[in-house]
C-alpha cells in the first residue's frame, strides 16, 4: 500500500569552488565544483490524484509555467515511468530564492523525483532516478544524490560523495538582483579571449575535510565578470567579507553571496553589522548529515 501524499524538504546548495571549464560541441560548459548542502530549503507536498496530469500550486516567488516548472517535470518522469497509472498535484513552498546560486529550482527537481517515487513505494531503483536527474539539470544529481558534500564535474552529472565537513554557522546574502545564468557564461568565455591558460588546481581530499583549507581554495569563476557588471553584488560581497568569515564566495553563477564562520556567535554578530543594506540575508547551518528527505505520509 503506497502514501496517498508526501512531504519533503528541498535544501538549498552553495559552491564552495566553481571553475568553468571550456565549452563543448552541445553548446554546454564543463564544470569543477564542490557542492555543500545548507539548511535553508523549500518544501514540496506531493498527493496522488486520479487524473493522469502533473498540477503544481506555488506559495511564494513566481516560478514560471508549470510546463517548464522541474519539480513538475521531475514527478512527470516517474509517473510516466510508472505506467501513468496516477496523476500528482505539487504544492511548493518557495524559500530559496530564484535566480541566484542556491540551486532552488533543481532541489525542488530532486525532491519530487524521490517524493513521487515513494507514492510508489520506491518502484523506480536509485540508479535510474539518478538518470532521470541529469536529464533534467545540472545540480538535480548532486541533490538527487541526497549527499551534504560532493566533488561534481562534467555536466554535473559526475559526483564523487564526501564525508562531511563539520556543521558550520553560515550566512547567505542575496541582492535585489538575479543573474542570468546562461548569460554569466557567455561573459565568462568573453572575459577569457584574451586571458591565456589557466592555472593548476591540486586537490587534496584530506584538505577538502577543514574548513580553514577550503578557504584557501575556494574560488569561483564567475565572481569577476558578475561583479564588474552588478556593483551591488560587488559591494555586497565586500561587506560580507568585512564580517572577518573562515570562507567568503559567491554561489553558483549568482547573486546570492555566502559567508562560513568560526562560531554562531561570530555569524549572528556579522548579521547584526550587515542589517539589510545589502540584501536578503538568511541565518543557516551548513549540513553535515545525509540529506534523506523528510517523508511525512499524509493520511487520505
Amino acid at each position: 500500500m503506497s502514501d496517498d501524499a508526501v512531504t519533503v524538504q528541498a535544501h538549498a546548495k552553495i559552491n564552495l569552488f566553481l571553475r568553468v571549464l571550456a565549452r563543448e560541441a552541445d553548446g554546454f560548459h564543463g564544470v569543477e565544483t564542490l557542492y555543500c548542502l545548507v539548511g535553508l530549503a523549500d518544501t514540496l507536498r506531493v498527493e496522488r490524484r486520479d487524473a493522469k496530469e502533473i498540477t503544481i500550486e506555488v506559495e511564494g516567488d513566481d516560478v514560471g509555467p508549470a510546463e517548464r516548472n522541474l519539480a513538475v517535470r521531475g514527478a512527470d518522469l516517474v509517473v510516466d515511468a510508472t505506467g501513468r497509472r496516477f496523476g500528482v498535484h505539487v504544492t511548493l513552498v518557495k524559500r530559496i530564492p530564484m535566480r541566484a546560486g542556491l540551486g532552488g529550482g533543481s532541489s525542488d527537481a530532486a525532491a519530487a523525483l524521490h517524493a513521487t517515487n515513494r507514492l510508489v513505494n520506491g518502484a523506480v531503483p536509485r540508479h535510474e532516478l539518478l538518470q532521470f536527474a541529469a536529464r533534467l539539470g545540472s545540480d538535480v544529481p548532486f541533490f538527487a544524490s541526497e549527499a551534504p558534500l560532493a566533488l561534481g564535474w562534467g555536466h554535473g552529472e559526475r559526483l564523487l560523495q564526501l564525508p562531511p565537513l563539520p556543521a558550520a554557522p553560515a550566512l547567505l546574502l542575496t541582492p535585489a538582483v538575479g543573474i542570468d545564468t546562461a548569460a554569466a557564461y557567455g561573459w565568462v568565455d568573453a572575459a577569457r579571449i584574451s586571458a591565456g591558460r589557466r592555472g593548476a588546481l591540486a586537490l587534496d581530499l584530506d584538505a577538502l575535510s577543514r574548513w580553514g583549507d577550503i578557504g584557501r581554495m575556494a574560488g569561483n569563476d564567475f565572481e569577476s565578470v558578475v561583479f564588474e557588471r552588478f556593483p551591488a553584488v560587488r559591494a555586497a560581497f565586500e561587506a560580507l567579507a568585512g564580517t572577518r568569515p573562515l570562507v567568503c564566495r559567491m554561489s553558483g553563477s549568482g547573486s546570492t553571496l555566502f559567508a562560513i564562520y568560526r562560531s554562531a556567535r561570530d555569524r549572528d554578530d556579522a548579521r547584526l553589522m550587515l542589517g539589510r543594506k545589502h540584501g536578503r540575508l538568511d541565518a543557516v547551518e551548513t549540513l553535515a548529515t545525509p540529506a534523506a528527505p523528510a517523508f511525512a505520509p499524509v493520511p487520505a
